[in-house]
Formats: C-alpha cells, structure tokens, sequence
C-alpha cells in the first residue's frame, strides 16, 4: 500500500542489547524517544508530531537536575486549586493537561520552554477548534502567569518568562480562528412576554437580574441577607 502525503513517520521500537527503544526513521536519520512504550516517549512522539507539521525543528530534551515544565505546572495547580476560584482552576487544567503537558509532560526544562514552544502549543489550540480566539489569547496568557508564577517561587529563570511575554495575540481573522457573534441585550417586549410562561421563581429572578443587571450565577447567589439589604438601602436612600 503506498504511504499517504504528510503522513508523519510511525512511533518505532527499536531493540539494541537488551533494552527496547522508540524510535523514529527521518530522512535517513534515528530519532531516539527513550524506552519504549514508556509514557515520556508517547509525549515526545506526540511533540515530534506536532513540530514536524508546524516546520519547527524537533529536540530531545536532556536530563538535567533543574525544574521540569511538567513539575512546574504540577507546583503552580497544587498552589492554583488552594488560592483561586473553582472555575479558574479548570481553565488552568485544561491549559495543563490537554495541551502543555501532552507536548511537553517529559523531561523539558522550563528555561528550554521558548517563544517557539508556546506558539506551538497555542498551534494545537487552534487546531482543537475548541476554543475562540479571544479565549486562545487568555490561555496563553495564562501559560505566562504559570511561569511568572515560577519566577516568583525561584523555579523559572526570569529571561524565561520574558521572552515568553513577547508572543503577541492573535489578531482578528488569524486563519485557523474564530470569534463568536457580539452578544446583544433582549429587548424589554421580550422579556414581558416570556415572564407568564416561567415560574414564579424563575420570573421574579429575571426581573431582578434585569433591573440590576446582575449576571444568572449572581442571581443565583443572591441570599436572603442581599436582599434585605438592597431594600433597606433602597429604602434608606431613596
């Protein structure tokens, strides 16, 4: 069966002595993985994958005894899951595991981490299709903060995080992207006319999520001690 166009080069196994290696065959050449079926090297099959197709030179990382990406990421959620919000935390998650430590979860350096990396992963991002391009945007804004954040807890060297905050945005129409319709305000005849047909409940939260434009979430957290508030100082002010 001919081999399809563009097709990346298959993760190999590779037996020298009595140790199994993965391996991939590229223009002559052997690229070693580490051992075999072991999950550093799916990691790195995954990256080599990723960079052959965005034309970015491939490179194995070395063993060193500085701070790994995977071990700073792991640092900053456990600091992340005590310290922010719940919801701010999955976005931190998914930015983990979905993206940076499926492409750099083995033994890269953080200070090997560059410009080129991250634009790499914002590469995968974008061909997820999961995400618009402002919400790419705060992603990779985010990835910064993780190194910041390791900056400050004397993990990442400090020009690391720089030259990572040299990555602009992605602009308007970047191809690959997409942005979600302007949301527009429900005229007022609209909200009259579906008000009979909720609940009480429901109704009476709409009209107060109408007239102090509060967001569902922040209708949805209101007590009875905000309220009592509100009328008290309804009351008291007006």
């Amino acid at each position: 069966m001919p081999k399809l166009k563009n097709q990346p080069p298959k993760y190999c196994k590779l037996k020298i002595g009595k140790k199994t290696y993965a391996v991939v065959y590229l223009n002559g050449k052997t690229i070693n993985l580490g051992s075999y079926g072991s999950p550093e090297s799916k990691i790195a099959y995954t990256r080599f994958v990723a960079e052959s197709k965005a034309a970015t030179p491939f490179f194995l990382p070395q063993e060193d005894s500085g701070v790994h990406v995977k071990e700073l990421v792991a640092s900053f959620l456990d600091h992340a899951k005590a310290t922010i919000h719940s919801t701010d935390y999955k976005h931190y998650r998914t930015i983990a595991f979905d993206f940076l430590i499926k492409l750099y979860g083995d033994n890269v350096p953080v200070e090997s981490f560059t410009p080129s990396c991250l634009k790499l992963v914002r590469t995968e991002m974008i061909k997820s299709n999961r995400f618009c391009r402002n919400t790419i945007n705060k992603y990779i804004s985010r990835i910064v903060t993780i190194f910041g954040w390791g900056v400050e807890n004397e993990l990442v060297p400090e020009t690391t995080w720089r030259t990572l905050g040299a990555v602009k945005f992605l602009k308007e129409g970047h191809p690959g992207t997409f942005d979600h319709e302007e949301r527009m305000f429900v005229p007022d005849h609209m909200v009259e006319r579906t008000l009979p047909f909720l609940s009480p409940t429901v109704a009476a939260m709409v009209q107060i999520q109408r007239l102090a434009g509060l967001r569902p979430n922040e209708v949805c957290r209101m007590t009875v001690g905000t309220v009592s508030f509100a009328i008290f100082y309804k009351i008291s002010f007006s």
